[in-house]
């Protein structure tokens, strides 16, 4: 039941997030924290990712990383300007 994901895009997210995480001296949590905190559609987080930020560089490495192509209902955000990062 459920969307079926791709094991080998799952783990390829998690070696992103493993190699900035080590990069930057942060825990994987910390760095998907705040690259959550960077998407134009999330405002907030509970728990935060604060005083710290991805280098852009890094922040487009995760994008690269997570790219699929969203299930219906959410595919069309993608053409709208401002939901151009959803995902």
């Amino acid at each position: 039941m459920g969307l079926k994901y791709d094991e080998a895009h799952l783990f390829a997210i998690v070696d992103a997030l493993d190699d900035i995480a080590r990069e930057s001296g942060r825990t994987i949590p910390q760095v998907a924290l705040n690259w959550l905190l960077q998407r134009p559609t999330v405002s907030n987080v509970i728990i935060g990712a604060v005083g710290w930020s991805l280098t852009s560089e890094q922040v487009s490495r995760l994008d690269a990383a997570s790219d699929s192509q969203p299930p219906y209902p959410t595919w069309h955000q993608r053409s709208s300007p401002e939901l151009k990062a959803f995902r």
